[in-house]
């Protein structure tokens, strides 16, 4: 009796008889031999059915199939150098489960649209399904990285009382007689996590409420937040430029295969290796103007100024030493010029934006009750977050890292509502 297998182990099997519960990708036919593409989510094979080699119904069964009809078929594994698995199966017994009539993604072209109101079934094709898999990749490498550098995995809430940046952009919903909001940012929780354990880091979904029609946003993402007891902002920096090096390469070494699938050069990935390059704020604005982009300072970042500067670069770059005017009320001060704090920006080759943002946290309880002054932010409130300054505090640092965005960059996307299995976009909750 023939062993049960799935198509990427089927290396394991040469010579063999198996079976695999499959689908048809797609199937042709040069009249007394069909050609069967299949998958199974594992990856790909062709199934050979010879017709002077089979019973009849397993040949009728054969031509009954569909493009997603689902089969276990049963056959002997060999090895073939011209199938880009280096395999193929000579079908000896198929067992129809269910014939699929009017698919309704073809081989030929869709519209956007349809394809997002198909998600559920787009996720079939093969670029969707290596990107998912390149995704599952770069989770598991970011897990790897921080659960052997130190850290220790914390899971911040998802319904907040207040949010780390304001509330403009949070969806606001009732706990029970309170006002509540989805969170987007588990940082200050981090925060208070790192004060117990030194280094913490959280990974879970955020919400923000920008009405933003961009390829680079959406409602829903994923976010990978490290808090660092006892780290300045030049540590966190080489925290960040090493852990981004990890997952690129853990991906290159790992999911070559789905690189290819999704058409990605993957030599440009193989050249981010730390560090990184590094210029402030002043010397960004400097190169903005010098390069027909016509920018004050004090204004913030869009993102062609990103992508100009990022064009300088093969390597994802950093901005540093941000004006304090316009970033969050809990980062440091440079202690040598005020006027600018301790962070930077992470920004992604290739015009991906920025993948990063940290900085170093004000550590001084005297400072950061100003700051909840200068943004009108109530003290009652935030009086949790100023007792980590009240009971032993001390310099910290951490940064934040958006999945979807990384996905995109990696796999070389034009758009980051194919990073995700389901996105939510501004006009978008279906499916």
């Amino acid at each position: 009796m023939a062993n049960k297998s799935v198509i990427k182990k089927v290396n394991e099997h040469v010579g063999e008889s198996v079976v695999i519960g499959c689908w048809v990708n797609n199937k042709r036919s040069s009249g007394k031999i069909q050609f069967l593409q299949l998958r199974d989510g594992t990856g790909y094979i062709q199934g050979v059915v010879v017709k002077s080699e089979v019973p009849e119904e397993v040949w009728d069964a054969a031509k009954s199939l569909t493009q997603e009809s689902s089969l276990y078929v049963t056959g002997i594994i060999r090895e073939e150098p011209r199938s880009q698995s280096g395999f193929e199966m000579t079908v000896t017994g198929i067992e129809v489960l269910h014939i699929t009539e009017n698919y309704p993604i073809t081989p030929k072209e869709h519209g956007v649209d349809f394809l997002m109101d198909h998600r559920h079934l787009w996720l079939r094709s093969s670029k969707q399904r290596a990107v998912l898999v390149i995704r599952a990749e770069i989770i598991r490498a970011i897990q790897e990285f921080f659960d052997t550098s130190g850290f220790t995995l914390v899971d911040p809430p998802i319904l907040t009382p207040t949010s780390a940046e304001g509330t403009t952009n949070l969806f606001h919903t009732k706990y029970f007689d309170e006002d509540a909001y989805l969170t987007q940012s588990g940082q200050l929780y981090m925060e208070a996590a790192a004060m117990a354990l030194g280094r913490v880091y959280s990974f879970g979904p955020t919400f923000r409420a920008e009405k933003s029609k961009t390829r680079r946003h959406l409602i829903e993402f994923w976010m990978i937040e490290p808090e660092m007891a006892f780290t300045d902002h030049e540590e966190s920096l080489k925290v960040q430029e090493q852990f981004v090096s990890h997952v690129v390469q853990s991906v290159v070494k790992n999911c070559r295969t789905e690189l290819e699938a999704v058409g990605r050069d993957i030599s440009k990935l193989e050249a981010i290796q730390a560090p990184f390059p590094r210029i402030t704020y002043d010397d960004a604005i400097k190169f903005l103007n010098e390069n027909g982009h016509e920018i004050a300072w004090g204004e913030d970042f869009g993102a062609p100024h990103e992508t100009a500067i990022a064009e300088a670069y093969d390597k994802p770059v950093f901005i540093t030493h941000y004006p304090a005017s316009f970033k969050a009320f809990y980062m440091k001060p440079d202690p040598n010029r005020p006027e600018v704090v301790l962070c930077a920006d992470m920004i992604a080759p290739e015009g991906y934006g920025e993948i990063i943002g940290g900085s170093q946290r004000i550590d001084d309880p005297a400072l950061l009750e100003a700051r909840f002054k200068e943004h009108n932010l109530s003290l009652d409130t935030y009086k949790w977050y100023m007792d980590l300054r009240t009971y032993g505090t001390v310099p910290h640092s951490g940064f934040g890292l958006g999945l979807e965005r990384t996905v995109a960059w990696i796999c070389g996307l034009d758009h980051v509502r194919e990073t995700i299995p389901f996105p939510r976009t501004l006009y978008r909750l279906y499916p």
